[in-house]
C-alpha cells in the first residue's frame, strides 16, 4: 500500500510518498531520499516507486520518500532543509491515529541512495542526536572533491554498468553547490578541511552501500575509514561487478537484480539488528 502525502503546501511544494507493508504490528519507519545528483530524479519515477516497495516488504518497515527541491533552481543547502523539515513533518505524525498504531516512532532510520545519501547524512549531522535516529543507511553516497581518486580516473564509463560518469558528477555539482564554491565545501566533501571534525560528529551507526564499479567507490571507501577513525560505527559493504544506482537499473545489466537482492538483504539485517 502506498500513498502521497504534501509535507509543505505553502512555500517549497515538498511532498513524500509513503510505502506501508501489510504486516502485523508497529513496524520501523524510513525516511528515504533518491538520488539524482541534486538535479535530477522524483519520488515518483517508476523506478524508486518498485525499489522501494521492496525494501519496504523485505525489510519490514513504513518508508516515507521525500520529494525534495532540486538544483539548479534550488542549490544546495535547499535538499538538506527540506530533509530536516521531512523529518519534523514525521515526528508531527507521532500522535496521529494511524501512524500511532502502525509506526515504531522510536526505531526511525534515514536512508539514500547517491545524492539522498547525501542528504540523510548531512540530516543526521545537522540534528545529532535529537533526531533520535536507531541507524543511518547510506547508498553509494555522493561526495566529491577536488582531487581525483584512483576509482574516478579509471573506472569505465559505461552507462550500461553505471549510471554516474565523471563528466556528469562534476555537472551535478556546479549546479547544485553555491554559486562559485569548489567540491572541497562541506556539503560536497565531509572530508575536507572546512567539514566538522568526524570526531565531533554526533551520528547514528551506519550501514554504507558501495559499488565496486562506481566511479565513487574509492571516495566511499575512505569515507568509511575516516568515520571509523574518529570512533563512529560503520558497517560497509561492496558489491561486486555493479557501478551506481544498480538497483535501479535492472533492465541494463545482468547482476543488478541478484545484487539488489543482496542489498535488501543487507538493509533488512541492519535493521532488525536495531
Amino acid at each position: 500500500m502506498s500513498w502521497d502525502s504534501a509535507l509543505d503546501n505553502s512555500t517549497t511544494g515538498v511532498w513524500a510518498r509513503i510505502y506501508a507493508p501489510k504486516l502485523p504490528g508497529k513496524l520501523p519507519l524510513l525516511v528515504y531520499f533518491h538520488g539524482g545528483g541534486f538535479c535530477v530524479g522524483s519520488a515518483a519515477w517508476s523506478c524508486y516507486h518498485e525499489f522501494l516497495v521492496q525494501l519496504a516488504t523485505t525489510a519490514g518497515c513504513v518508508i516515507v520518500s521525500v520529494n525534495y527541491r532540486l538544483a539548479p533552481e534550488h542549490r544546495l543547502p535547499a535538499a538538506y532543509q527540506d530533509g530536516i523539515a521531512a523529518m519534523t513533518w514525521v515526528r508531527q505524525q507521532a500522535s496521529g491515529g494511524w501512524w500511532r498504531s502502525h509506526v515504531d516512532f522510536d526505531r526511525a532510520f534515514l536512508c539514500g541512495d547517491s545524492a539522498g545519501a547525501a542528504v540523510a547524512f548531512n540530516v543526521a549531522v545537522q540534528l545529532g542526536p535529537s533526531a533520535g535516529l536507531r541507524g543511518l543507511i547510506l547508498i553509494q553516497p555522493f561526495f566529491g572533491g577536488e582531487s581525483r581518486t584512483a576509482s574516478e580516473r579509471n573506472s569505465v564509463q559505461s552507462a550500461a554498468r553505471s549510471a554516474l560518469t565523471l563528466a556528469a558528477s562534476d555537472a551535478y555539482w556546479r549546479m547544485a553547490l553555491p554559486a562559485g564554491a569548489s567540491r572541497e565545501h562541506p556539503w560536497c566533501n565531509p572530508l575536507s578541511r572546512g567539514s566538522p571534525r568526524v570526531e565531533q560528529l554526533r551520528i547514528p551507526p551506519m550501514l554504507v552501500c558501495i559499488s565496486e564499479m562506481d566511479i565513487l567507490k574509492d571516495r566511499n571507501l575512505e569515507f568509511c575509514k575516516a568515520l571509523r577513525g574518529g570512533g563512529k560505527s560503520v558497517e560497509q559493504v561492496v558489491y561486486g561487478g555493479v557501478g551506481h544506482a544498480f538497483q535501479i537499473l535492472h533492465n541494463f545489466y545482468h547482476l543488478s537484480k541478484p545484487r539488489t537482492h543482496e542489498l535488501l538483504t543487507h538493509i533488512k539485517g541492519f535493521v532488525n539488528s536495531r
